[in-house]
């Protein structure tokens, strides 16, 4: 399997975050386009965060939390 290709492999509801401003932001964005086995997905960008700062600045900690929180509650049953 290529490293361009879509992936059918994930068939679960799927939730990618990344940070607005995170030189990895791309590669999210790309996992996300690419799982084609779900169409219960989602794409949260944290507003001015950074790779790094999501793991430290409470603003952008608790926004994390609070999407993950919600997604899991909605969709574990």
């Amino acid at each position: 399997m290529g490293r361009h290709r879509p992936c059918d492999l994930i068939d679960q509801p799927l939730l990618v975050m990344a940070g607005e401003k995170a030189d990895s932001r791309y590669m999210s964005e790309e996992a996300f386009a690419k799982a084609t086995g779900t169409v219960d997905k989602e794409l949260f960008i944290v507003p001015g965060a950074t790779h790094i700062k999501t793991y430290y600045v409470k603003e952008y900690v608790n926004a994390i939390a609070a999407k993950a929180y919600a997604f899991f509650k909605a969709k574990l049953k």
